[in-house]
């Protein structure tokens, strides 16, 4: 690992509140692509007298650079403690930070969501394995938030795809060094006056259609199709909010993408136009494995006539070659399958003729995908073949990576790292494979439904892949533990820019311990399901899905209304409440679409200066606006939550909460939940039906929170719920809610281009905090009867409002004394 002699640092000023520094040697390496990831650099550099950080180099006595904040003086990055290092496959950098707060790095099972800074050392490198100890597990997001002292926060970001890992150093110096095996070392840095401001920066996430928003329903181990449409029945039935089935490789034909078993599954095309007919969806799982076993494929052929998919794709030459340029086999659910090459665009034509043909000559008219398994993942090492002994399946320094101990081997459950894409070898873009996959995959779904919106969810993912796609955090376990790992690990997935994510509600079998609704292995128990569904019920994406187990040993059902009715009560409260919210929740994934907010996020995210906020994560905030406080003991009644400085109310109930510090213990009964509104803020929202489509015909509301100084301000983005915000034709509304001054409220639409149905009208307006009764309301000018005006314990409703979402209006009103 002889370091290279001659090497440049370019110290690229791109924004205001970005930049570029990049170490590099004089020779070719390998870089992301730009059609990968392109951060463009502006055509102009940032002024000096607006630009808020300066960068000095330095010479001795070690060579580095020292970013700090113009404002402030504080250390955004410093890599002269140690120097660096640059050799063909090992390249080490270490930076000094303004403190230990620190957040981020994935994917990994966090058990907190600071970082414990005690020379703890994470590696990054997609791998096939649940959230399990502290290794390596779906996702490489090589990004770190640090939030100084006063409250502002800067963002680091290494573009780099290779294998690496992350030592972090402890007070009195704390440091992070970066350690990787190849590529260059490409820092993006991103300065904000907030945790928020300086995630903005960094992220761009996709708009989900809105019915992506509803509570849905999936399982490893539907036995056949009539134990799905038991599931669809009985939820139907149980009167439950529901807008999603999904489908898991149970349905298809020997685990062959785009096929489904027409024995067991046979009327599967009808059971989902029966969804359509109700205004619910269906997804099905795509995993890259192609059945590549020829006798297994002339079964398939048989099973769904017209069936080549992996002879076409060899015809099509799209498929993963080996070092010799023949097309890697490995093994996954079909049996020996080859991977598509996902890289390469000429994959479009062939991958976009099997999810035609899926829907056309399979007739399963599927709504969106579920791309799986594209770490990528292989049940054999490396190939069916083996791997060569190399200098990148066995490389002189390997990352603390799952897998390689002891031989020292890098390619453990995937493909070998001499495997060659159109973007490179696997040894350098292994971890870009999802992200290829979600690429393409949102191409494709875009000439499919043309003039609609594409969505997909993936297991893997990268640096942007949020762009394209949603995120899911795996397989975990029915533990208690797991549920408070969840929020941990949603809220890093808000800083690696994927504004809708989720931990499903899951369980399942072998393994120890991970995350989702109620668990994904182990059987679930009653309290936990109920919890979890108490919990998930604000997760930005609901969905239940839980795993088999392994005969003898099968899960059972988790799905609501296989519970008993005292169950389905309990938990239809919180998911009723879901989707009377959605409104308010569609308004935050389009600001997390178009300035790069988070949905779900941390206390500190609004409450930078508070430090007690930056240590929790047990509690989270939805928006700005609010707090949930989940239950996640076992036999718990009550939970001790943490209200920053705020004016808070309890959302169901409407009451104040009263605080004599920043701390309060909540009874909370197996019935109960914890949702708290944030003074200062307004609330749209719309009367919920059992379907997102049935909601959005209903009437609307607004829920007015007061602060210390009777003011609040909100909105409410609107559109169609599904067309392409690409399209040249797209339209929308955007509605401003201010309570600029004591006793009025305005209501101003500033965009008016979308038009929703004539039943969505603006009907009840609820104050929260005045603590009185009110006379002479005035409506547009004119007296509100006194009919309709309700005080009930604190707080006031105007009702029967029947007003246009698209006009301007005001609400004028005087406070009884």
């Amino acid at each position: 690992m002889t370091p290279f002699l001659t090497l440049f640092m370019d110290a690229e000023y791109q924004t205001d509140n970005r930049l570029r520094i990049k170490i590099y040697p004089d020779v070719e390496r390998f870089e992301v692509p730009n059609e990968a990831l392109n951060i463009e650099s502006p055509a102009h550099a940032p002024k000096n007298s607006t630009r808020l950080y300066d960068v000095t180099i330095i010479t001795k006595p070690i060579f580095g650079v020292v970013v700090q904040r113009r404002s402030t003086n504080v250390t955004v990055f410093n890599t002269t403690l140690l120097g660096f290092v640059v050799a063909d496959q090992f390249l080490q950098i270490t930076t000094r930070l303004s403190n230990s707060y620190v957040y981020g790095f994935g994917e990994h099972r966090h058990e907190t969501f600071r970082h414990d800074m005690n020379w703890r050392t994470w590696s990054i490198f997609t791998r096939d394995n649940s959230p399990d100890n502290d290794w390596n597990i779906y996702g490489a997001h090589p990004v770190y938030m640090n939030v100084e002292d006063d409250g502002k926060a800067n963002m680091v970001f290494l573009k780099n795809s290779n294998a690496m890992e992350i030592t972090l150093q402890p007070d009195p110096t704390p440091a992070i060094t970066f350690r990787t095996i190849g590529g260059v070392l490409d820092f993006y840095i991103f300065l904000g006056s907030s945790p928020g401001d300086a995630l903005s920066h960094y992220t761009e996430a996709v708009l989900p259609p809105y019915w992506a928003l509803g509570f849905q329903l999936s399982r490893w181990g539907y036995i056949d199709i009539n134990d799905m449409w038991t599931v669809i029945n009985r939820t139907r039935e149980a009167q439950i909010p529901y807008d999603v089935q999904w489908a898991d490789i149970d349905c298809l034909f020997n685990k062959y993408v785009f096929t489904y078993d027409r024995t067991n599954w046979t009327g599967l095309p009808a059971l989902v136009d029966n969804l359509h007919a109700h205004h619910q969806h269906f997804v099905i799982i795509v995993d890259p494995g192609v059945g590549a076993n020829l006798t297994i494929n002339a079964m398939a052929k048989n099973n769904s006539p017209g069936y080549a998919m992996f002879e076409d794709g060899e015809a099509a030459d799209i498929f993963v070659k080996d070092s010799s340029g023949k097309t890697l086999i490995g093994e996954v659910w079909p049996g020996v399958t080859a991977y598509p090459d996902y890289t390469n665009i000429s994959v479009l034509p062939w991958f976009e003729k099997y999810v035609r043909f899926f829907r056309e000559e399979e007739g399963v008219q599927v709504d969106a995908l579920w791309i799986d398994m594209n770490e990528p993942s292989s049940f054999v090492a490396g190939s069916t073949q083996g791997c060569e002994k190399t200098q990148w399946d066995y490389p002189p320094y390997v990352p603390n990576i799952l897998g390689a101990s002891p031989e020292g081997k890098m390619f453990d459950k995937t493909m070998c790292m001499t495997a060659q894409h159109s973007w490179g070898r696997h040894y350098d873009v292994h971890s870009l494979y999802a992200h290829s996959m979600a690429m393409r995959t949102v191409s494709v779904l875009r000439d499919i439904f043309p003039g609609k919106r594409p969505w997909t969810m993936t297991r893997s993912s990268f640096a942007g892949t949020g762009h394209y796609a949603t995120k899911w955090t795996g397989d975990n376990r029915s533990h208690w533990r797991e549920m408070h790992w969840s929020i941990i690990g949603i809220m890093e997935f808000g800083l690696f820019g994927f504004a809708l994510n989720l931990q499903s509600l899951k369980t399942y079998s072998t393994f120890p311990e991970w995350r989702r609704y109620c668990g994904f292995w182990y059987e679930t128990t009653y309290e936990l399901c109920i919890r979890w569904h108490q919990l998930g019920a604000f997760y930005p994406f609901a969905r239940n899905h839980n795993g088999r187990g392994d005969p003898p040993v099968i899960f059972r059902h988790q799905d609501p209304a296989s519970f008993d009715q005292r169950f389905v009560d309990i938990i239809k409260r919180p998911l009723t409440v879901r989707y009377k919210l959605l409104p308010y929740l569609y308004t935050l994934m389009y600001r997390a679409n178009k300035y790069g907010d988070t949905v779900l996020r941390p206390l500190m995210f609004e409450f930078p200066e508070d430090l007690d906020a930056r240590d929790i994560d047990r509690q989270f905030l939805l928006g700005p606006a609010l707090l949930l406080s989940p239950v996640l003991t076992e036999g718990a009644r009550e939970v001790e939550a943490y209200f920053p400085s705020a004016r808070w109310y309890d959302y169901l109930t409407g009451r104040e909460v009263i605080l004599t510090g920043k701390r309060k213990t909540l009874h909370t009964p197996i019935e109960s939940f914890n949702l708290h509104v944030r003074g200062g803020h307004v609330i749209p929202w719309q009367t919920p039906s059992l379907t997102t489509y049935e909601s959005r015909q209903n009437p609307m509301g607004l829920l007015v929170a007061l602060d210390d100084s009777f003011l609040a301000q909100g909105e409410l983005f609107m559109d169609d719920g599904e067309s392409d915000i690409q399209n040249s034709t797209y339209r929308y509304t955007l509605i401003s809610f201010n309570m600029w001054k004591a006793g009025e409220l305005m209501i101003q639409p500033n965009v008016t281009t979308y038009s929703p149905p004539s039943t969505v009208v603006l009907d009840t307006v609820e104050i929260i905090g005045l603590g009185s009764a009110v006379t002479d309301v005035m409506v547009d000018g004119l007296q509100l009867g006194s009919s309709q005006i309700v005080f009930i314990d604190g707080r006031v409703q105007f009702q029967n409002l029947n007003l246009t979402v698209l006009t301007p209006h005001t609400l004028r009103w005087t406070a009884a004394l």
